[in-house]
């Protein structure tokens, strides 16, 4: 009776238990409940958990993958404290996957907890497996907080790992008592641990019951005796698709330990399962921010690639594996034929059905899709597979549609415009942890594409300083980082398919192709095939594509014309598939000929210079050489053979004569070789400046009348020597281009 008179308060429960997780007794239930799962729970004969925990321990992974379902079929309401209550049940299934693994490692003791006197276990990390619907960033409101959340995303950065403790052991300065402290589960450092300090007050107690007279702060932490456990922080941002347009992407910092630690690198796609916590972030309190208002971030308690498999399962490229009735379907989609074509006529007429014609343009699409294969040579040098193309012509040629398609096939892809990129969104920018003060890398979108595309519109719109940025990444596939103290290489495995204008918005046949292409020659050579796409005026093709676009916008056209004969998921996962599977090389007749092709490339190159008396444009060099191997690697890898064959090469020369060869030898105008053309212009260029003294004026529509009407030279050599008098500074225009006037010499 003296507790009553104490003024203390009872309570007696009489309307039976409350929920799980709620008491000290509950909670050692829902342990034993736990333990119990691991233990019994079978599909079948099979027990699976007890089976995989011996299988990690012999391997000497402490570590445990758990299926959510799993826990669902055996008991409900152990799922449900799992989903809403994840902070208080996941340490008390850790710790019943500790005493399930000292059960099978000591399987002669009988009684647990005097195991856990005399026997040190493993402590065994669980990974919660969950097959709950996905939340974007922007689902993720306050009644999500503590919740168990499954998002997907792209890891655009990684932190150095780092040791957090879990337990420090402490030591008085004054007496040399010892004390242990625990840390809580969170953020290390920042949202969780030891965030508040060490006790200010010795606490040891006394044996005559005296208050110690230790000093403030009295407390110095034993480093060799204290636990450590491995920490990382991720950032992850939202997938460019799932992005609402006007906004910005969102970002979201992950927490990662233990065995999940160094599993995915900058570039990955992910779906992270994680308790959705919140941390005050240093720094903030005071500055405006209220001290009860905090930052969130995503305690992880299981990775997944976008796959579908565990990063602990799957290695970073080519992780997805296929059931036997996909690989029977691939291996029939590689052997079709009909009278059209084999596989590769079928896919390429598959690539934005809804654009009609330039075929040829499907082809090199489908060619960049599946790229080559790569190669390490025995002194360490690699050789890239993936194949850069540049669609070079007028306006209103579906340039941009295509790239947009080509985004939404490709597995791994990124879409981007040259005027909004600059060198460090295209390659990395170096950043500040606001938390460690420490630099670190943050990839940028050929970081974020590695193993995939880079979608890049209005190519010609980008500064020269930005495009040189990617010289590198286009043939040798890194990305070489001095900055800040930071000297690092990034990979960035990734196919360009640029799409751009030429200078004067569109193609003028008057003009060379260097004078319509105002790209370095550094850059064209890296691009495997160079599409001119012109807007030619053609009564029959333009009432054919008219047709077309109206039937498309009343929806008249055959659902199969315009959904293509091969859907986008499957599309998707057979380029997925025949890039994991496949890596063909030549046999020896397809490299005889293609030895033979590039010495007779070479010889027209070389005549198609000499009779221009300039230097082409389009250089050939061996990267184009090595540019119709990939091509033929890729035609011969959409059919899954192991071998390059002689038909293969034959496809890709004839592709490759369609696009960047026809762009070589663009130039020849009104029935004149180039060679005569210039032959022309140096005569007029002569004339002109005999006649015209320096300052003196003209109209240009009395230079048309004497050179054209009155001596015969070509309307064409005269503009051409006009520009290159205007570029050397020798003339100019005034009045709306009506006046030639002399400036220079």
């Amino acid at each position: 009776m003296s507790g009553f008179d104490a003024n203390l308060v009872h309570a007696v429960p009489i309307l039976g238990e409350r929920p799980l997780g709620t008491t000290l007794e509950n909670a050692s239930d829902t342990e034993r409940m736990l333990l119990d799962f691991l233990l019994q729970y079978r599909v079948g004969g099979q027990f699976i958990y007890r089976d995989q925990l011996r299988s990690n321990l012999l391997l000497k992974i402490d570590s445990l993958e758990v299926d959510l379902r799993h826990v669902g079929l055996y008991n409900e309401d152990l799922a449900h404290a799992i989903q809403d209550r994840p902070g208080d049940t996941l340490p008390l299934f850790e710790a019943a996957a500790s005493k399930a693994a000292k059960k099978i490692l000591f399987p002669i003791s009988t009684d647990v907890r005097q195991d856990d006197a005399e026997k040190e276990g493993p402590e065994v990390q669980i990974m919660i497996k969950s097959g709950m619907n996905m939340l974007q960033f922007r689902d993720l409101t306050a009644d999500t907080f503590t919740k168990l959340v499954r998002i997907p995303g792209i890891v655009i950065s990684t932190s150095t790992l780092q040791s957090r403790a879990t337990k420090l052991h402490l030591k008085c300065r004054a007496c040399g008592s010892i004390k242990i402290m625990h840390a809580p589960p969170g953020l290390g450092g920042v949202g969780g641990g030891f965030d508040r300090g060490l006790p200010r007050v010795c606490d040891a107690p006394t044996p005559d019951g005296q208050k110690k007279d230790c000093p403030m702060d009295p407390y110095m932490i034993i480093h060799p005796k204290c636990t450590f456990v491995d920490h990382q922080t991720m950032k992850l941002q939202e997938a460019p698709d799932m992005v609402p347009v006007g906004e910005l992407p969102k970002h979201m910092l992950l927490s990662v330990d233990r065995n999940l630690t160094n599993k995915v690198i900058p570039g990955t796609r992910v779906v992270a399962t994680g308790i959705f916590s919140t941390f005050s972030p240093k720094g903030k309190a005071g500055k405006g921010a209220g001290p009860a208002l905090r930052s969130s971030y995503l305690r992880v308690c299981h990775l997944e690639l976008s796959t579908g498999e565990s990063v602990s399962s799957a290695s970073l490229l080519g992780g997805q594996r296929w059931t036997a009735a996909e690989e029977e379907e691939f291996a029939e989609m590689a052997r079709y034929r009909d009278e059209k074509g084999g596989i590769f006529e079928r896919f390429s007429r598959s690539v934005a059905p809804s654009i009609f014609g330039n075929e040829d343009i499907k082809k090199a699409v489908t060619c960049l899709l599946m790229g080559g294969s790569k190669k390490m040579l025995p002194d360490g040098m690699r050789l890239r597979g993936d194949i850069n193309v540049l669609l070079l012509g007028d306006p209103g040629t579906a340039k941009s549609q295509l790239l947009k398609f080509v985004e939404k096939v490709a597995p791994i892809s990124v879409y981007t415009s040259g005027k909004g990129s600059s060198a460090a969104g295209l390659t990395a920018v170096v950043q500040r942890d606001p938390v460690s003060r420490e630099f670190y890398l943050e990839g940028g979108a050929m970081v974020i594409a590695d193993g995939g595309v880079v979608c890049i519109d209005e190519f010609d719109k980008m500064r020269d300083e930005d495009r040189v940025a990617i010289h590198e990444a286009m043939e040798q596939q890194t990305i070489s980082i001095a900055k800040a103290g930071i000297t690092t290489v990034l990979n960035s495995r990734t196919s360009v398919l640029a799409a751009a204008n030429p200078v004067w918005g569109r193609y003028n046949d008057e003009k060379s192709p260097g004078e319509n292409i105002d790209f370095q020659t550094t850059i064209l050579s890296r691009f495997d095939m160079i599409f001119i796409v012109r807007d030619e005026h053609n009564e029959a093709r333009d009432r054919t594509i008219a047709r077309h676009v109206i039937d498309l916008q009343m929806n008249r056209r055959n659902e199969e014309e315009v959904i293509g004969e091969i859907d986008i998921d499957k599309m998707k996962r057979y380029i997925t598939y025949c890039k994991a599977k496949c890596a063909p090389r030549l046999s020896p007749e397809a490299a005889a000929q293609l030895s033979d092709h590039f010495v007779v490339i070479r010889k027209q190159v070389q005549s198609v210079e000499r009779d221009n008396n300039e230097r082409s444009s389009i250089p050939i060099t061996v990267r184009q050489l090595e540019a119709i191997i990939r091509i033929s690697e890729s035609i011969a890898k959409i059919a899954l053979q192991t071998s390059v064959q002689t038909h293969h090469v034959d496809e890709a020369i004839r592709l490759f004569k369609i696009s960047t060869m026809d762009a070589v030898s663009v130039g020849s105008v009104e029935g004149l070789s180039r060679g005569q053309i210039h032959e022309e212009m140096t005569a007029i260029e002569k004339e002109l400046r005999k006649r015209l003294p320096v300052g003196w004026t003209t109209s240009y529509q009395s230079l048309v009348k004497e050179f054209v009407n009155n001596q015969n030279y070509s309307a064409h050599a005269l503009e051409r020597t006009l520009f290159v008098m205007e570029k050397s500074e020798v003339i100019k225009f005034q009045g709306q281009r009506k006046v030639v006037c002399r400036i220079g010499v």
